[in-house]
């Protein structure tokens, strides 16, 4: 990453501190910007307030700023800034949703606090903005992830998540897992093992080793690598693990 230009160095740097050890639910207001938010209903706004709580954009247009103190949000000024999707929905962009509240990766009110600051001159769209995170992220004054910065004034944010190193996974050490052993869908036709060495096997129909390879487990969600070659997940869901359209339980 380029190194960051000491004008942007101290960009609000005392809000930066006061998410990052906001453990009190604290709302946090980005004021005063131009605002693309790629809603079909409200669009661009100039001059208006994004507010985040939590992991969630609940708030966003003109006057939000004047519940701040009531709420005890943390204000961040954005004067002369743009703030847009940081992921764009390019299925809605070309009309392949039939419905607003189909839509994703807008800055909508109940959706994901996902949200890019970048200065005006670099985003007089949402394309340009975007651009510029990946070709001059020194120029980022935000970028936020479920209401949490992962850059600020072009420079990453300490203890940010961190991409999982690239290649396949080491073995888990499944001994105690109570998600060992054999998975049964309600119909008796798919019947999928899981063993403490980290391995599956799939019966189908009864034809015995359908499909085998490895898994991992990560909270409720379960990946599969198959000796095929292939990648594919579950869900565990309670007493149910789902995967390709089967539910399963213990058998």
């Amino acid at each position: 990453m380029s190194s960051t230009p000491t004008h942007t160095v101290s960009w609000h740097s005392k809000a930066l501190e006061e998410i990052v050890s906001n453990d009190a639910g604290r709302p946090v207001l980005f004021t005063n910007a131009r605002v693309l938010t790629m809603d079909p209903l409200i669009g661009t706004m100039t001059g208006a307030d994004v507010l985040l709580v939590g992991a969630l954009l609940v708030g966003v247009g003109p006057g939000i700023i004047t519940a701040a103190q009531d709420d005890n949000a943390i204000v961040v000024d954005c004067t002369g800034m743009t703030v847009v999707p940081a992921v764009v929905d390019t299925i809605a962009l070309v009309g392949g949703r039939g419905h607003r509240s189909e839509y994703v990766a807008t800055l909508t009110p109940g959706n994901a606090g996902d949200l890019l600051v970048v200065p005006d001159g670099l985003a007089p769209d949402v394309a340009s903005a975007q651009a510029a995170l990946l070709s001059r992220p020194e120029q980022v004054r935000a970028l936020v992830a479920a209401g949490r910065p992962v850059l600020w004034a072009g420079a990453g944010v300490p203890d940010r998540p961190t991409a999982p190193e690239p290649g396949i996974p080491a073995a888990q050490d499944l001994a105690r897992s109570p998600r060992l052993g054999v998975w049964i869908d309600k119909n008796d036709f798919l019947h999928q093992e899981l063993t403490a060495d980290g391995r599956y096997d799939e019966t189908r129909g009864g034809r015995p080793h359908a499909y085998q390879g490895r898994y991992w487990i990560d909270g409720d969600r379960i990946d599969y690598l198959d000796d095929l070659g292939f990648w594919a997940f579950g869900e565990f869901r309670g007493e149910e693990l789902h995967h390709a359209g089967y539910s399963m339980r213990l058998g």
